[in-house]
């Protein structure tokens, strides 16, 4: 027996069976509406009775199912976590009472005469406790998506954006740029050839006597040989 309790506790059944008691529970109030409005559907009336009676069996078996998935989380949970929980668990296991006696008085009102009288009243109070089971649901979801109950990380805390993104730029190593150094525009330049310049100092020209003597130059003899 142990062993299937163990085996029930590892399928985590707790969010299907409340999944399926808030199912249960307000399409019995639907139909008790409409079988209200309609005396001679009686077949209204007994699947609402059947609906109720199975919506109670559920909300039992949520609040057992519950109390499972409250010890393996327990240890793990800080202070506000759970004072959540213990509210939940407190209101889920009234409301397991509560529908348990209207699944009772449901069944009196369709075979016990006198109590055929209080039908409007039953559903009065019936719908109340559908509306109290959306809140037990809410109330359940608040432990799951904001306090993160449940969840496998249950008890640690995630970081913010902010501070997961600061510790993983602490964390990355900064990649180290290598920069070759740039030549400096001073450096030195090797000067480029000037162009030869042609030289224009004039040539030498020798100067060649002339052959003919000129009339002031001549001798003495032949002046006088002429006269």
């Amino acid at each position: 027996m142990q062993s299937v309790v163990d085996l029930l506790k590892d399928a985590h059944l707790h969010p299907f069976v409340d999944h399926f008691s808030v199912a249960l529970v307000l399409v019995a109030i639907l139909f008790d509406l409409v079988a209200s409005l309609m005396p001679s559907r009686t077949w209204l009336r007994y699947s609402a009775l059947t609906l109720i009676i199975l919506g109670a069996a559920a909300a039992a078996g949520s609040k057992v199912t519950g109390g499972w998935e409250a010890e393996r989380v327990w240890d793990a949970l800080s202070g506000v976590q759970k004072d959540a929980l213990r509210w939940h668990a407190h209101f889920g296991e009234y409301l397991a009472w509560a529908l348990a006696g209207l699944a009772v008085w449901r069944l009196g009102i369709e075979f016990i005469g006198f109590l055929g009288k209080t039908r409007a009243i039953y559903l009065i109070v019936v719908v109340v406790g559908g509306g109290a089971m959306l809140y037990q649901g809410d109330t359940g979801g608040d432990l799951v998506y904001e306090h993160g109950i449940g969840m496998e990380t249950s008890g640690k805390q995630t970081p913010a954006p902010a501070q997961s993104a600061a510790s993983s730029e602490s964390s990355t190593p900064i990649p180290t740029v290598f920069v070759a150094p740039t030549p400096a525009a001073s450096a030195s330049v090797a000067p480029s050839p000037a162009p030869a310049v042609p030289s224009t100092a004039p040539s030498p020209v020798a100067a060649v006597p002339s052959a003919v003597p000129s009339p002031a130059a001549a001798s003495p003899a032949a002046k006088s040989t002429t006269l």
